[in-house]
């Protein structure tokens, strides 16, 4: 399986540590969050990946041809003249995956014990288009399935904002997006044609209204946005406890 790893980020809410590192080269525990997501996956045998770079890119590069791309093969989606948010960066990268393939897609200051090996199974058990990874944790946003756990729409309780995909379904249940995420290159049709910076969640709740997007839970694994410098500490314990091969 081929993976795609967002790490062209700003790191804004980093600041100051990001003004001369970009936020995939912050280190926890000694290590930038981009080796242990790189370590992470390889782990599970994913041993083609595409990394897309945009803030201080030379430096992602650089990382990686000193570590001898970690010994498995990276290539680098340049969006160094624009960054594309996470639907235009994958539709950037979307000839990487032009095996037909289902494949996988995560960020890189997301730290998880995740089995993924356990989240593919599922996606290949189902005939969704894409598996979302899920959590029952406090957010601002999240993503509204039916009871049996099939995307139907999406909200934001700081804005009061809601989005249905599927507007017949009641009782719908809130989970947390974890970002990862098995997604069969079939979405790709679903993608807009006339924008070229646009979110993948928008391409979900699209793709929703005519296909099988599903959600798999994996609550009581360990799971930590590291978007803050706040962060950093509780994620270094956080690492401690994650194989990383």
């Amino acid at each position: 399986m081929k993976a795609m790893i967002f790490a062209a980020g700003l790191g804004t809410r980093m600041k100051p540590l990001t003004d001369s590192i970009p936020k995939a080269l912050v280190e926890v525990d000694g290590s930038p969050l981009l080796e242990l997501v790189i370590r992470r996956l390889k782990l599970f045998g994913i041993k083609e990946i595409i990394v897309n770079v945009h803030y201080l890119a030379d430096q992602i590069e650089a990382f990686l041809q000193r570590n001898d791309n970690f010994g498995i093969s990276i290539t680098i989606s340049d969006e160094r003249e624009l960054l594309l948010d996470t639907g235009g960066g994958l539709q950037k990268a979307g000839w990487f995956f032009s095996d037909g393939q289902p494949f996988l897609i995560c960020n890189t200051d997301i730290l998880s014990n995740i089995d993924i090996e356990a989240l593919a199974a599922f996606h290949h058990s189902t005939s969704a288009i894409a598996t979302l990874a899920v959590q029952q944790r406090k957010s601002s946003r999240y993503l509204l399935f039916d009871q049996k756990r099939i995307l139907s729409g999406w909200l934001n309780t700081t804005k009061g904002e809601v989005r249905l995909c599927r507007t017949s379904e009641k009782d719908l249940k809130m989970h947390a997006f974890s970002a990862f995420q098995i997604v069969n290159p079939a979405i790709f049709r679903y993608f807009p044609k006339d924008k070229v910076v646009f979110s993948i969640i928008d391409t979900y709740l699209q793709a929703a209204q005519h296909e099988l997007i599903v959600g798999f839970e994996h609550n009581d694994d360990l799971w930590i946005d590291v978007g803050t410098r706040e962060k950093i500490a509780e994620a270094a314990t956080i690492v401690k406890s994650i194989p990383l091969g």
